[in-house]
């Protein structure tokens, strides 16, 4: 499994490559795009301006073009709005083209209609599209289609068993896959989120809430904002647990969410996920990996956080 992380700026780039990270995406919001929509019709749903979260001049990216061709570590473009209006989609094309210029080929979208748009204008056949797990994509027949649509990678949104990647991957074998690992657990479902991630406006993630019992695990009991979180790997959503069956699923990226993070906070996300690979690959069987990674990466317990609760991972 390779380590696919986030990044908010091109400085990022060298620090995640050298601890190890074999991908990385990130946002690119021209100026122009800002002026002309800004908040309310996003260009990827990360309208942030007082911190890096994602690119916003062609010039920082044509140098992390540039680091890219030095260092060989992919780079993708995010493309997370869950929809765009008509009159976007021929901007949307320019704006491809533009990046593919400056050295960048992959794209992640969300919108279906515009994967029918770059469909239906041949621009899927010069670039690498990936679903995002903002499409919700819910089976393989959803999978099929987006194939047919030439996607060449699926990202399993967040709310998606281990039992139902495995179906998917069995029935579509020739796609890469994707899943979550590390990171932002969100409380909603990617396609059904109508929270605005901007300066303006809180995350709706982040207002205050309880949760009640639905599952019997972690989620039976309920919990508040004003709980302390602990402090380690993984404390806002971690799958480190579940690397055995994604293994045995055909999971081959690992997603580290982290765009907007500190590049040291990634840095060390990268490092603990490159362990818990290690242990893995040299693990006879589930329980011995789950034991050796906690013992090494989690002595004193870890968040509690898990993205693949025990009665969800059939």
């Amino acid at each position: 499994m390779k380590i696919t992380a986030g990044i908010g700026s091109a400085d990022a780039y060298i620090p995640c490559v050298e601890a190890g990270a074999q991908e990385l995406f990130c946002g690119y919001v021209p100026a122009d795009w800002m002026e002309k929509y800004g908040i309310f019709l996003p260009l990827n749903r990360r309208e942030v301006l007082y911190y890096p979260v994602q690119i916003g001049a062609r010039s920082e990216l044509q140098i992390l073009g540039s680091m890219k061709e030095v260092y060989g570590v992919p780079v993708t473009i995010t493309l997370n709005s869950l929809y765009y209006t008509p009159e976007q989609y021929p901007i949307l094309a320019a704006y491809i083209e533009q990046c593919v210029q400056d050295g960048f080929s992959s794209f992640i979208v969300a919108d279906m209609a515009l994967l029918v748009y770059l469909h239906a204008q041949g621009i899927d056949r010069h670039i690498q599209l990936h679903i995002s797990g903002e499409l919700s994509e819910v089976n393989s027949l959803t999978i099929a289609q987006c194939k047919q649509l030439g996607a060449q990678r699926i990202i399993f949104h967040r709310k998606t068993t281990l039992a139902d990647m495995h179906a998917c991957t069995a029935a579509q074998p020739t796609l890469e896959y994707e899943a979550f690992v590390l990171n932002e657990m969100c409380h909603f479902h990617g396609a059904f989120c109508s929270s605005l991630h901007c300066d303006e406006l809180p995350h709706a993630c982040l207002i205050p809430y309880k949760l009640g019992g639905v599952y019997d695990s972690i989620y039976s009991q309920e919990k508040s904002c004003d709980e302390p979180v602990r402090a380690c790997i993984g404390q806002s959503g971690c799958g480190l647990c579940a690397l055995w069956r994604m293994k045995q699923a055909g999971i081959a990226y690992g997603k580290l969410v982290s765009r907007g993070n500190f590049p040291e906070e990634t840095v060390r996300d990268i490092h603990a996920f490159r362990a818990a690979l290690d242990i893995l690959e040299a693990s006879a069987s589930e329980t011995d990996f789950q034991a050796q990674m906690k013992k090494q990466l989690f002595p004193d317990g870890c968040s509690g956080a898990c993205y693949y609760p025990v009665n969800r991972v059939q």
